[in-house]
Protein backbone atom coordinates (compact mmCIF):
# COMPACT_ATOMS: atom_id res chain seq x y z
CA UNK A 1 0.00 0.00 0.00
CA UNK A 2 1.48 3.39 -1.13
CA UNK A 3 1.74 5.67 2.23
CA UNK A 4 -0.04 8.31 2.63
CA UNK A 5 1.10 11.84 1.68
CA UNK A 6 -0.99 13.48 4.43
CA UNK A 7 -0.24 15.69 6.86
CA UNK A 8 -0.14 14.10 10.44
CA UNK A 9 -1.08 15.57 13.52
CA UNK A 10 2.89 15.83 15.05
CA UNK A 11 4.04 17.12 11.52
CA UNK A 12 1.42 19.86 11.60
CA UNK A 13 2.40 20.60 15.22
CA UNK A 14 6.05 21.38 14.47
CA UNK A 15 4.41 23.08 11.59
CA UNK A 16 3.10 25.90 13.67
CA UNK A 17 6.03 26.13 16.01
CA UNK A 18 7.97 27.14 12.14
CA UNK A 19 4.96 29.44 12.12
CA UNK A 20 6.09 31.28 15.20
CA UNK A 21 9.60 31.32 14.72
CA UNK A 22 9.74 32.82 11.17
CA UNK A 23 9.17 36.39 9.73
CA UNK A 24 5.79 35.96 8.12
CA UNK A 25 7.16 38.27 5.12
CA UNK A 26 10.19 36.48 4.72
CA UNK A 27 8.89 32.97 4.86
CA UNK A 28 10.24 30.81 1.72
CA UNK A 29 11.06 27.55 0.69
CA UNK A 30 14.23 28.50 0.64
CA UNK A 31 14.38 30.08 4.28
CA UNK A 32 17.07 28.62 6.41
CA UNK A 33 14.42 27.77 8.82
CA UNK A 34 12.09 26.51 6.45
CA UNK A 35 14.89 23.71 5.34
CA UNK A 36 16.00 23.09 8.71
CA UNK A 37 12.49 22.05 9.80
CA UNK A 38 11.21 20.92 6.26
CA UNK A 39 14.44 17.90 6.93
CA UNK A 40 13.29 16.95 10.04
CA UNK A 41 9.79 16.21 10.12
CA UNK A 42 10.36 14.54 6.12
CA UNK A 43 8.62 17.65 4.53
CA UNK A 44 9.66 19.42 1.45
CA UNK A 45 10.60 23.16 2.06
CA UNK A 46 7.67 24.10 -0.20
CA UNK A 47 5.40 22.03 1.74
CA UNK A 48 6.23 23.81 5.02
CA UNK A 49 6.41 26.98 3.53
CA UNK A 50 3.05 26.60 2.37
CA UNK A 51 1.92 25.06 5.92
CA UNK A 52 3.14 28.44 7.35
CA UNK A 53 1.53 30.47 4.96
CA UNK A 54 -1.52 28.25 5.90
CA UNK A 55 -1.39 29.35 9.40
CA UNK A 56 -1.43 32.77 8.52
CA UNK A 57 -4.50 32.60 7.21
CA UNK A 58 -6.15 32.04 10.70
CA UNK A 59 -4.19 34.54 12.42
CA UNK A 60 -6.56 37.15 13.50
CA UNK A 61 -3.88 39.74 14.27
CA UNK A 62 -2.65 39.39 10.71
CA UNK A 63 -5.69 39.93 9.19
CA UNK A 64 -6.65 43.06 11.20
CA UNK A 65 -3.39 44.36 9.56
CA UNK A 66 -4.54 43.13 5.86
CA UNK A 67 -1.75 40.08 6.24
CA UNK A 68 -3.11 37.15 4.91
CA UNK A 69 -1.54 34.27 4.72
CA UNK A 70 -2.58 31.42 1.55
CA UNK A 71 -6.53 31.08 0.84
CA UNK A 72 -6.90 27.29 1.45
CA UNK A 73 -5.88 24.65 4.10
CA UNK A 74 -6.93 22.00 5.60
CA UNK A 75 -9.18 20.86 8.54
CA UNK A 76 -5.84 19.97 10.68
CA UNK A 77 -4.38 22.91 10.68
CA UNK A 78 -7.78 24.71 12.43
CA UNK A 79 -7.71 22.19 14.97
CA UNK A 80 -4.06 22.88 16.02
CA UNK A 81 -4.62 26.57 15.61
CA UNK A 82 -7.97 26.09 18.26
CA UNK A 83 -6.13 23.92 20.41
CA UNK A 84 -2.85 25.42 20.72
CA UNK A 85 -3.47 29.17 20.00
CA UNK A 86 -3.72 31.35 23.28
CA UNK A 87 -1.90 28.07 25.08
CA UNK A 88 1.60 29.20 24.36
CA UNK A 89 3.13 26.48 27.17
CA UNK A 90 1.50 24.18 25.75
CA UNK A 91 2.23 24.80 22.05
CA UNK A 92 5.91 25.38 23.27
CA UNK A 93 6.69 22.35 25.16
CA UNK A 94 4.52 20.09 22.98
CA UNK A 95 5.88 21.00 19.86
CA UNK A 96 9.59 20.65 20.93
CA UNK A 97 9.30 17.55 22.27
CA UNK A 98 7.89 16.55 19.03
CA UNK A 99 10.82 18.01 16.95
CA UNK A 100 13.08 15.93 19.19
CA UNK A 101 11.21 12.80 18.68
CA UNK A 102 11.38 13.36 14.61
CA UNK A 103 15.17 13.50 15.50
CA UNK A 104 15.41 10.46 18.06
CA UNK A 105 16.60 13.07 20.03
CA UNK A 106 16.23 14.16 23.60
CA UNK A 107 14.68 17.04 24.18
CA UNK A 108 17.89 18.07 26.33
CA UNK A 109 19.67 17.59 23.37
CA UNK A 110 17.98 19.33 20.72
CA UNK A 111 17.99 22.74 23.19
CA UNK A 112 21.23 22.11 24.29
CA UNK A 113 20.38 22.03 28.15
CA UNK A 114 22.75 21.43 30.60
CA UNK A 115 20.99 19.92 34.09
CA UNK A 116 23.92 19.91 35.74
CA UNK A 117 23.72 23.58 36.76
CA UNK A 118 20.01 22.92 38.29
CA UNK A 119 19.58 23.56 41.88
CA UNK A 120 19.74 20.23 43.80
CA UNK A 121 16.28 19.25 44.73
CA UNK A 122 14.13 21.10 42.45
CA UNK A 123 11.79 19.35 40.03
CA UNK A 124 14.02 18.71 36.92
CA UNK A 125 11.29 18.18 34.41
CA UNK A 126 9.77 21.29 35.21
CA UNK A 127 12.82 23.28 34.94
CA UNK A 128 13.41 21.54 31.24
CA UNK A 129 10.20 22.66 30.31
CA UNK A 130 10.48 26.52 31.76
CA UNK A 131 13.81 26.43 29.74
CA UNK A 132 12.75 24.76 26.68
CA UNK A 133 9.62 27.29 26.60
CA UNK A 134 12.18 30.34 27.46
CA UNK A 135 13.99 29.17 24.27
CA UNK A 136 10.56 28.97 22.20
CA UNK A 137 9.86 32.64 23.52
CA UNK A 138 12.98 34.01 22.38
CA UNK A 139 13.13 32.43 18.90
CA UNK A 140 9.17 33.86 18.66
CA UNK A 141 10.22 37.30 19.99
CA UNK A 142 13.24 37.89 17.96
CA UNK A 143 12.10 36.32 14.53
CA UNK A 144 9.20 38.46 14.91
CA UNK A 145 11.03 41.75 14.97
CA UNK A 146 13.91 40.35 12.48
CA UNK A 147 16.50 40.13 14.97
CA UNK A 148 16.44 43.53 15.89
CA UNK A 149 16.01 46.25 18.81
CA UNK A 150 12.74 47.63 18.23
CA UNK A 151 13.99 50.79 19.69
CA UNK A 152 17.41 50.79 18.52
CA UNK A 153 17.62 48.61 15.64
CA UNK A 154 20.89 46.62 16.77
CA UNK A 155 20.76 43.67 15.34
CA UNK A 156 23.42 41.55 16.87
CA UNK A 157 21.68 38.65 18.27
CA UNK A 158 24.14 38.47 21.90
CA UNK A 159 22.93 41.90 22.52
CA UNK A 160 19.58 41.10 22.22
CA UNK A 161 16.50 39.77 25.06
CA UNK A 162 13.47 38.56 24.29
CA UNK A 163 11.74 41.28 26.77
CA UNK A 164 8.61 40.15 28.97
CA UNK A 165 6.29 43.19 29.02
CA UNK A 166 4.28 41.69 31.94
CA UNK A 167 6.90 39.98 34.19
CA UNK A 168 7.41 36.55 34.13
CA UNK A 169 6.15 36.20 37.86
CA UNK A 170 2.85 38.29 37.59
CA UNK A 171 1.01 36.31 34.58
CA UNK A 172 1.61 32.62 34.27
CA UNK A 173 -1.20 32.32 31.55
CA UNK A 174 0.75 34.69 29.37
CA UNK A 175 4.58 34.25 29.88
CA UNK A 176 4.75 32.55 27.17
CA UNK A 177 2.39 34.30 24.54
CA UNK A 178 4.89 35.89 22.34
CA UNK A 179 2.29 39.01 22.26
CA UNK A 180 3.99 39.62 25.75
CA UNK A 181 7.43 40.09 24.06
CA UNK A 182 9.38 42.91 22.76
CA UNK A 183 12.99 42.70 21.11
CA UNK A 184 15.27 44.99 23.02
CA UNK A 185 18.50 45.58 23.43
CA UNK A 186 19.88 44.58 26.68
CA UNK A 187 20.84 48.03 28.08
CA UNK A 188 16.83 48.89 27.57
CA UNK A 189 15.78 45.44 28.19
CA UNK A 190 16.88 46.19 31.78
CA UNK A 191 15.40 50.00 31.97
CA UNK A 192 11.92 48.39 30.50
CA UNK A 193 12.54 45.81 33.25
CA UNK A 194 12.72 48.25 36.14
CA UNK A 195 10.38 51.26 34.78
CA UNK A 196 12.43 53.72 33.94
CA UNK A 197 11.09 53.38 30.38
CA UNK A 198 8.02 52.40 29.12
CA UNK A 199 5.98 51.85 25.62
CA UNK A 200 3.07 52.76 25.42
CA UNK A 201 -0.24 51.97 23.82
CA UNK A 202 0.45 53.70 20.52
CA UNK A 203 3.57 52.14 20.17
CA UNK A 204 5.92 55.18 21.39
CA UNK A 205 8.96 55.14 23.64
CA UNK A 206 8.23 57.14 26.66
CA UNK A 207 11.58 57.89 29.28
CA UNK A 208 10.38 58.05 32.56
CA UNK A 209 11.64 61.53 34.71
CA UNK A 210 13.63 59.33 36.87
CA UNK A 211 16.13 59.46 33.71
CA UNK A 212 15.56 63.11 33.29
CA UNK A 213 17.70 63.68 36.11
CA UNK A 214 20.87 62.45 34.40
CA UNK A 215 19.74 64.49 31.55
CA UNK A 216 23.56 66.62 31.67
CA UNK A 217 25.03 63.39 30.54
CA UNK A 218 25.89 62.96 27.19
CA UNK A 219 25.88 58.87 27.53
CA UNK A 220 22.16 59.36 28.79
CA UNK A 221 21.21 61.51 26.32
CA UNK A 222 22.04 58.98 23.46
CA UNK A 223 20.95 55.52 25.35
CA UNK A 224 17.78 57.10 26.19
CA UNK A 225 16.52 60.95 26.04
CA UNK A 226 16.67 60.87 21.72
CA UNK A 227 14.55 57.80 21.93
CA UNK A 228 11.77 59.76 24.14
CA UNK A 229 8.20 59.92 22.09
CA UNK A 230 9.86 57.75 19.00
CA UNK A 231 7.72 55.18 17.48
CA UNK A 232 8.88 51.17 18.25
CA UNK A 233 9.55 49.65 15.01
CA UNK A 234 6.80 46.86 14.92
CA UNK A 235 6.83 42.97 14.00
CA UNK A 236 5.02 41.66 11.09
CA UNK A 237 3.51 39.45 13.70
CA UNK A 238 2.98 38.95 17.40
CA UNK A 239 2.36 42.51 17.61
CA UNK A 240 2.65 43.87 21.41
CA UNK A 241 -0.79 43.57 23.41
CA UNK A 242 -2.15 46.96 24.02
CA UNK A 243 -3.56 45.68 27.04
CA UNK A 244 0.03 44.38 28.09
CA UNK A 245 1.81 47.32 27.28
CA UNK A 246 -0.83 49.38 29.45
CA UNK A 247 -0.13 47.08 32.39
CA UNK A 248 3.28 47.75 32.08
CA UNK A 249 2.67 51.52 31.82
CA UNK A 250 0.94 51.65 34.96
CA UNK A 251 2.13 49.22 37.21
CA UNK A 252 5.98 49.51 35.99
CA UNK A 253 6.58 52.60 34.82
CA UNK A 254 8.41 55.30 37.17
CA UNK A 255 6.54 57.91 35.49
Amino acid sequence: MAKSNNWTREQTIVAFNVYCKVPFKKSSKTHPTIIKYANIIGRSPSALNMKVGNFGRLDPELQKRGITGLANGSKLEEVIWDEFHGSWDDLAFESEKLISQFQNKTVLETNEIDITDFPEGKDIERLVKTRVNQNFFRSSVLSSYYQKCCITGIEISDFLVASHIIPWSANKKERMNPRNGLCLNSIHDQAFDKGFLTITSDYEVKISDAIFEFKENESIADFFLKYNRQKISLPDKFLPSQDFLKYHTNNIFRG
